[in-house]
């Protein structure tokens, strides 16, 4: 019911007792709106009250600042109890219990009244509540004189909800939940439930089958795998310190900001001597200062949000609103956010609003019908990962997912969402043949609804979070993907760019002595860089599975493989779009990676990696402090071809700028022959410093290079230099602009 408390439902005043048959659906737990019978109810002037306390054989009542009200007869042996009270005001009531085995006392949650309201409602079935993650769940609060926890809940086709848990010996008879019927919202209060108990709602279908016990959608907190169960959590408190790094990031364009991210997977960055998983406190102590000293800008996390399988990365989650229990209460992650915004990290999460996985305590069939997902598995099954996918057509669906990503933003202080499998979102017939999916309205393939959830989500975040940026990963040419919903985009703020990922592993892979026949992957990109807000990304798709790692896929002997890796970095951060790294390729780990395991630091203590580090650290650096190499990103005018035809030569040039800002030349040698001699061409005239050589001896290459920088001059060619290109490597060089020493 959507309104105040029930009344008696229609008996007669004189005859306020129940029939014995709705006794037993009381008793029993089958009665589909207790709040209409138990609890306190007006009979005439007086108030007559109905309570079920399971094992009770007395029941006396006092209202909750012990004031006697009278005593309740037993009419069922289970427990059930009714009679007339002494008091006249209707109020929350407490019940003193007895039996042979002792005393025990009981506040009656059918005597206070809802806690959702009629604006709720309104806003909620209108679909623009903006604040669902604080009314849906469970919370502590204060409600007509008594503490305790409001439970609520969305299944409108069940025909009876209860919430379980060690509080009510996990027995669904007794606390079964108020449906408001305008929404399909069933809540409860239970006053005295503590913070940190576990629980569940007892769920049975529209024809009264029991379904399995399903963890709260809303939670905020959840058990340690494998147990399932949700758990009370406090309402956060932390003192956030991060003013002036949010301040800075709402006034910005990040698309005119350096953004050099480290991929993480809180999981597997590190583990404890004994192989258990570092707390969000003990990730913080030593995953901040090392991403503050190898200068990336940003950590993204694989999914934090609870998931039962360790191997899914947390991409299949049964908990969007509860950072996983793996590493340690929501207030800990709360707490590392803070920590990198003082240090001037940003946070990125990634974020799966494309699909959920089937466990029973999960979203699925969740009140006995298919509703966070389509009845059709052609729309509503996905081939590729066994999951079950959202029905983004269904107003409540959309605004459960929506309200979560502005949770992340509001609750969490995070600075992004990358948003996961888009395309599998955008397209009807993803990983399907024909007469597998279901055409749109129009006949066509595209998923018109997911493009509306997408617009939505993003409106919503960019409208009332400035300063959170959203990440595509979308492996199609969908237009506009990192357009503004107003411009007929996505309203992405970028897009990862998967042609680049394709085409320069392709490339790199490839022995340099048939680089000359694929010169096209390298320069084919530049067609459609500046079509989309791009990030470059290298993730942790690429290095698992039996793909190997960065430094494994690259050919030739040990030194090869080292200098061919360094030159694919340097190649990547001299190339226009924000970057991304998965962890552990910033050192050229060996091995692939396992999610079972911490990565391999011992690797730091040899030369060779510890070269590749080295290189990193230094590209980040030149990157993030070089406005040329990052302020335009996104545009073209920030790039300009100076060699892009020297197949033969496996040799490529180009200038990056942006105004106000030294021009930088990124000259690339992707063969190991060493040019002593080779003129490239440059933008300007003047003396052109060396700034990254990845052939330095530093970084464990040869050492060959050009005494610090070259001179440009005019001649019958153009403006140009004559430069050593080292082997297997990429220089950069920037522009020193001549300056007037009065002193002189």
């Amino acid at each position: 019911m959507s309104g105040g408390k029930s009344g008696t439902g229609g008996r007669s005043k004189a005859t306020p007792g129940l029939p014995p048959g709705e006794i037993e659906a009381i008793v029993d737990g089958r009665h589909g709106d207790p709040f209409a019978v138990l609890g306190p109810h007006s009979v005439g002037a007086r108030l007559f009250a109905r309570a079920f306390v399971e094992g009770a054989d007395t029941l006396a009542v006092e209202t909750l600042e012990g004031k006697p009200a009278g005593e309740l007869e037993r009419k069922h042996d289970a427990g059930y109890f009714e009679g007339f009270l002494k008091i006249r005001k209707r109020q929350p009531l407490r019940y003193r219990a007895r039996n042979e085995g002792g005393e025990w006392e009981v506040v009656d949650p059918y005597s206070f009244g809802p806690v959702l309201g009629p604006m709720d409602d309104y806003y909620i079935r209108e679909g623009s509540h903006l604040r669902l993650f604080d009314k849906m769940g469970a919370h502590p609060i204060s409600h007509e004189g008594a503490e305790g926890v409001h439970f609520a809940v969305w299944a409108p086709n069940a025909s009876r909800v209860s919430v379980v848990g060690p509080f009510n010996a996990w027995d669904g008879r007794r606390h079964v939940m108020r449906l408001r019927r305008d929404t399909g919202i069933w809540e409860i209060f239970l006053p005295h439930v503590h913070c940190g108990e576990p629980y569940k709602y007892e769920i049975l279908g529209p024809d009264g089958t029991p379904q399995p016990l399903k963890a709260d959608p809303f939670a905020r907190a959840a058990e340690l795998r494998p147990a399932t169960a949700s758990v009370i959590a406090p309402w956060l408190d932390h003192e956030w310190g991060d003013t002036a790094h949010r301040e800075f990031w709402a006034k910005t364009d990040p698309r005119r900001q350096p953004i050099s991210t480290y991929e993480v997977h809180p999981g597997s960055w590190k583990r404890r001597e004994d192989g258990s998983f570092l707390s969000w406190d003990e990730l913080a102590d030593d995953l901040i200062p090392y991403v503050v000293e190898m200068g990336f800008t940003h950590i993204e996390f694989l999914p934090v949000s609870e998931h039962p399988y360790d191997p899914s990365w947390g991409y299949q989650t049964t908990g969007l609103y509860a950072p996983s229990a793996r590493f340690g209460p929501p207030e800990g992650f709360a707490r590392f956010v803070d920590g990198a915004h003082r240090a001037g990290i940003g946070v990125i999460i990634d974020w799966v609003p494309a699909h959920f996985p089937t466990d029973a305590h999960g979203l699925a069939h969740f009140d006995g019908t298919a509703l966070y997902e389509h009845a059709d598995p052609r729309q509503g099954f996905h081939p590729d990962w066994n999951t079950a996918i959202y029905n983004f057509g269904r107003q409540e669906v959309m605004s459960y997912l929506i309200n979560n990503a502005l949770y992340w933003s509001e609750i969490f202080h995070v600075d992004g969402l990358r948003v996961d499998a888009v395309a599998s979102m955008l397209y009807l017939d993803y990983s399907r043949r024909q007469g597998e999916w279901i055409p749109n309205r129009y006949g066509g393939r595209e998923n018109l609804e997911a493009v509306e959830f997408l617009r939505g989500m993003n409106k919503a975040v960019y409208g009332s979070h400035p300063g959170t940026i959203t990440i595509a990963e979308e492996s199609t040419s969908w237009p506009k993907v990192s357009a503004p919903v107003h411009e007929e985009g996505l309203g992405f703020g970028f897009k990862w760019n998967m042609g680049f990922m394709h085409d320069s592993l392709q490339y790199f892979q490839r022995d340099p002595i048939y680089r000359s026949f694929h010169h096209n992957d390298l320069t084919f990109g530049l067609l459609y860089a500046f079509s989309e807000n791009f990030v470059l990304p290298i993730s942790h798709d690429e290095v698992v599975h039996g793909k190997g790692s960065l430094l494994g896929k690259m050919p030739g002997d040990a030194w090869q493989k080292f200098a061919n890796l360094r030159s694919y970095l340097a190649y990547m951060w001299g190339y226009p779009g924000k970057k991304l790294l998965f962890m552990g390729q910033e050192f050229g780990q060996g091995a692939e990676w396992s999610e079972s395991r911490g990565l391999d630091w011992w690797q730091l203590g040899l030369p060779e990696h510890q070269g590749v580090r080295d290189l990193v650290r230094d590209l980040n650096l030149a990157y993030r402090d070089l406005p040329a190499m990052h302020a335009r990103d996104c545009e073209g005018e920030g790039f300009g071809w100076l060699i892009a035809d020297d197949a033969r030569n496996s040799v490529y040039a180009w200038s990056r700028q942006a105004p106000d800002a030294n021009q930088i030349v990124v000259v690339c040698n992707l063969t190991p022959a060493t040019h002593d001699h080779y003129r490239v061409p440059f933008p300007k005239e003047g003396r052109w410093r060396e700034i990254i050589n990845t052939d330095a001896a530093a970084y464990g290459g040869s050492g060959k290079g050009n005494m610090g920088g070259v001179t440009a001059t005019r001649d019958d060619s153009g403006i140009g230099a004559h430069m050593v290109l080292p082997p297997l490597s990429v220089t950069w060089l920037e522009h020193e602009p001549e300056t007037q020493d009065s002193t002189k």
